[in-house]
């Protein structure tokens, strides 16, 4: 059933927990921007990704000391002092793969200083050691995602920083929320509001108009951001929570730059966590005033009986050379390429082996680099030798006998890894030893949710009634609509929304699944569903396999689909001439 809170919004005053990190290698001196631009209560630095892991993972088969995000140091190196004296506490997932090793290197870091901060950290996450027990086979890492309350119990000890490993990226906030308010797991509907704050600042400036793509006709809505500040939320004790940024730093927050972070990473209405499944479909946001956007009316429903593992490993080895093609006849000049260099590589063929030709731009354009073809050429295997310095000296060979014109990019270099696959899996929850281990060395067990309900699909809400007929333009749908579109493994995911009600009347009775295929033909033969969110005048498109390794958005350019909205946005479509003119007033 629903939960309902059963604390007081006067019981105790707000939380302010801001977030300083969206991914490793984010800004470095936001910790400090963070500590010094405003008040803060909390600091909070999400690092990890499923990159991330495979990339700590990595580290670790080289120096097993290792397997955390090593900027985290460097930051406290610079403003833990700060840290103390103005009595903020921290809350990060940056000990990755080891956050027993990082909260070993923060207490020598603190030594040196001659500060002496409470350090806790949590664990339980990591199941490499247990993978093949628990049927997840032989991955490079196997990390379970863990809930808020691990680090609401190292809080509640009186922990200053608190070091985690895998735990859902709104945990972050969730935790000190659920310590600050006395949640506990039956308090659904605020673990709830908070978790759908958390899920907003966790990609730091993306909150405060960094990466955001509005409606073009609603573009004055978020001035140039220059160098965005990062986000804060501030957090009440029935869960609801104002998106803001500190006086003075760069960017903006609006209902527009927050519906574009909710529907980023997710798939459909539920949002299933640890702790709670929050549900998109019942969150209200109300413009306050300037940069201060209202999170409310969230409800919580019982989190699923299993837990989100994710799962990475390296997948061989690749190497790629680039032929450019000037002039004419690009097509036969590159079959030719293709023939010889099969023929130079023979007998032994790279295991995959991949020739991608991209036209010119005119062949018989005024500038050669517009009329130069390029021919990419892809190559991998399982043995780094047979792709590795000799692959790129057999197309070298051909310089001197083969098409005219014939030059290359770059000599030919050594094979490298070829990078990650990303998967998931499930495991019960009482399965994983979820453990907050104390600033006093004391090791707590963390029980998993004590009711739990199996996922089921939201019915789609039934849609508004559509515009009434009338002439149409062939334009951009950037014109009306805004998206954010990103990765969760091999899967792709796209959210598009509106700023007003008769946009959202065409958005949702017209933008369907059909269409979409039609706009983006890299979706065809894919499984597609689309997600209706009315409150927040959105949809959510869940685009399984795009990015799985060996389709054409994995071999191109954008691997991570963070252009796919923008793709979606500069294609072509009959929009209604009174939406257009809405949008298009001054």
């Amino acid at each position: 059933m629903v939960g309902v809170t059963l604390v007081s919004m006067t019981a105790t005053p707000p939380l302010l927990v801001g977030n300083a990190s969206g991914f490793y290698g984010d800004r470095l001196a936001a910790v400090h921007e963070m500590l010094t631009e405003g008040r803060i209560d909390v600091l909070t630095g999400d690092y990890l990704a499923e990159l991330t892991m495979a990339i700590l993972g990595r580290d670790q088969l080289d120096d097993p000391g290792r397997g955390y995000a090593r900027t985290f140091l460097r930051q406290m190196r610079d403003s833990l002092t700060l840290v103390m004296e103005r009595g903020v506490r921290v809350v990060t997932n940056a000990g990755g793969l080891n956050p027993r090793g990082l909260a070993d290197r923060l207490t020598e870091l603190a030594d040196g200083l001659g500060l002496e901060p409470r350090i806790a950290c949590v664990t339980g996450d990591d199941l490499i050691d247990r993978a093949e027990e628990l049927g997840l086979g032989s991955p490079l890492t196997a990390n379970a995602y863990l809930g808020a309350f691990g680090i609401a119990a190292c809080l509640d000890a009186g922990a200053d920083i608190v070091v985690t490993g895998r735990v859902t990226d709104a945990s972050l906030t969730v935790g000190p929320a659920a310590a600050h308010f006395g949640w506990t797991p039956a308090d659904l509907d605020a673990l709830a509001g908070a978790t759908a704050a958390g899920h907003v600042i966790e990609c730091g400036t993306q909150a405060t108009g960094g990466n955001y793509a509005p409606p073009t006709g609603r573009r004055s809505e978020v001035p140039d951001p220059g160098r965005p500040g990062f986000p804060l939320a501030e957090v009440h004790a029935d869960g609801s929570a104002v998106i803001t940024k500190h006086p003075g730093s760069g960017g903006t927050v609006t209902t527009g730059t927050v519906t574009a972070q909710l529907v980023y990473e997710i798939r459909g209405p539920r949002y299933p966590g640890p702790d709670v499944t929050t549900r998109l479909d019942t969150v209200r946001l109300t413009q306050q005033g300037p940069d201060r956007v209202l999170l409310s009316g969230t409800r919580g429903e019982e989190p699923p009986p299993d837990l989100k593992v994710g799962l990475t490993n390296l997948t061989g080895f690749r190497n790629e050379v680039e032929f450019l093609i000037p002039g004419l006849d690009a097509e036969s000049k590159a079959a030719l390429v293709e023939r010889q260099l099969r023929a130079g590589l023979s007998p032994r063929e790279p295991d995959d082996l991949r020739f991608t030709l991209v036209p010119a731009e005119d062949p018989h354009g005024p500038t050669q680099d517009a009329a130069t073809a390029r021919l990419r050429v892809v190559a991998r295997d399982h043995d780094p030798a047979v792709i590795g310095r000799s692959f790129g000296a057999a197309a070298v060979e051909l310089a001197l006998g083969s098409y005219a014109g014939f030059h290359l990019t770059s000599p030919p270099r050594d094979a490298r890894p070829d990078g990650v696959a990303a998967t998931s899996a499930f495991v019960p929850a009482a399965e994983v030893a979820h453990t907050a281990i104390l600033p006093d060395g004391a090791r707590l067990p963390v029980a998993p949710a004590p009711r739990t309900r199996a996922l089921a699909a939201v019915p789609e809400p039934p849609p508004p009634d559509p515009l009434p007929d009338g002439p149409t333009r062939l334009a951009p749908l950037g014109l009306v609509l805004g998206a954010r579109s990103g990765d969760k493994g091999a899967d792709a995911n796209l959210g598009v929304w509106v700023s007003d009600d008769m946009a959202w009347r065409w958005l949702a009775t017209t933008l369907t699944v059909d269409l979409l295929r039609e706009l983006l033909p890299e979706t065809a033969g894919l499984r597609v569903t689309r997600y209706l969110l009315p409150r927040l005048r959105a949809a959510n498109f869940w685009i399984e396999g795009m990015l799985a390794p060996g389709t054409a958005r994995r071999e191109g350019t954008d691997p991570q689909a963070k252009g796919l909205g923008e793709w979606l946005r500069a294609r072509r479509a009959p929009i209604p001439e009174a939406l257009l003119e809405e949008v298009e007033r001054p």
